[in-house]
């Protein structure tokens, strides 16, 4: 079976950009994507298996004055099949999801409502700097319900507030890639692959050790990731957050609850319900309008339409490691 068109997929999704992910949830996305270009694949049935708990999400009711926004699992830029079959959450359908909400006049409040171990660089910083243009006309509230790690940390800290629950992790500040030396698991299966180039260094540490080189390319990559995740947080933060605060007190440690506000990661805690009960007609008036109508609750927030791409055409087993990367 060929594998040159799921190759090029996976390895863009996952050595091209660096992560701001948890290692765990990166671990997964090596070990798959390994295990994948080894030839090892995974039958259909394994693959709606994986698929079937997450078809089904619960979506609020439409309603009221406040835009619940959900950003939930692995966030990525273009991965139309990771929010489409495995609840995942793409740059562009959030981009979408917060202009819709910002130009609904009868939207007094925004809602982040995270629970996301992260994801890609690319695409981060530039919402983050949307998110942050969005709370200039109304308030926006990120929620940590119930995890905002490394790439969901950095969206939550453009925010007006961060408000976690009581339960909740946030943090791993930091940024970095993953290298897979597959070349003793494809000599395993027989195969002995041979790159045919043109440009330096353009297929370094493809499936072997990396050579020094192409070591040093990458961590200026990684670092120069870091630099921008640092300055948006600072600037979104505000609060008298430095950057020497978050690399060298903060690091790239998650936090929970309580040691996150003392530290100055988030500003309460609260549940998701609290929250939307606070947002009563006279609640976070700082900066935009009050709301007009009666307290939100889960059932009376309304979230924008999910602007999604129907991109059927992508292999099967990008499915598997999209649900995957969902399922832990």
């Amino acid at each position: 079976m060929q594998h040159s068109i799921r190759d090029a997929h996976l390895l863009s999704f996952a050595i091209e950009h660096p992560w701001a992910i948890t290692p765990t949830m990166l671990s997964v996305i090596s070990s798959v994507i390994a295990r994948h270009i080894a030839g090892i694949d995974a039958s259909e049935d394994e693959i709606q298996a994986a698929l079937v708990n997450r078809q089904n999400l619960p979506q609020p009711s439409a309603g009221g004055s406040v835009a619940l926004i959900r950003v939930h699992g692995v966030i990525a830029p273009r991965m139309n099949l990771l929010s489409d079959f495995s609840g995942g959450t793409t740059f562009e359908g959030l981009s979408a999801q917060l202009r819709e909400a910002v130009s609904n006049k009868a939207i007094k409040t925004i809602v982040l409502d995270i629970d996301s171990p992260g994801g890609s660089v690319q695409g981060a910083s530039e919402f983050a700097r949307e998110v942050m243009a969005a709370r200039a006309k109304r308030p926006v509230i990120a929620q940590i319900n119930h995890v905002a790690a490394s790439a969901a940390f950095w969206l939550a800290s453009a925010a007006t507030k961060i408000v976690a629950s009581p339960s909740a992790h946030a943090g791993s500040v930091g940024v970095y890639t993953a290298h897979n030396d597959i070349s003793e698991a494809l000599k395993q299966l027989g195969i002995k692959r041979t790159y045919i180039s043109a440009g330096k260094g353009k297929v370094d540490g493809l499936e072997a050790a990396m050579s020094d080189d192409a070591r040093g390319r990458v961590q200026a990559l990684v670092d120069g990731a870091y630099e921008r995740m640092v300055g948006d947080i600072v600037k979104g933060r505000g609060k008298g957050v430095t950057a020497e605060q978050i690399r060298n007190d903060w690091k790239a440690f998650v936090y929970a609850a309580e040691e996150a506000r003392s530290n100055g990661m988030v500003d309460e805690i609260a549940t998701l319900e609290q929250t939307l009960a606070s947002l009563a007609p006279t609640s976070l008036t700082d900066g935009a309008a009050a709301a007009t109508d009666s307290t939100p609750t889960l059932d009376t927030v309304q979230e924008p339409s999910r602007a999604t791409t129907q991109d059927r055409a992508l292999r099967t087993e990008m499915q598997l490691l999209e649900a995957e990367l969902l399922d832990l």
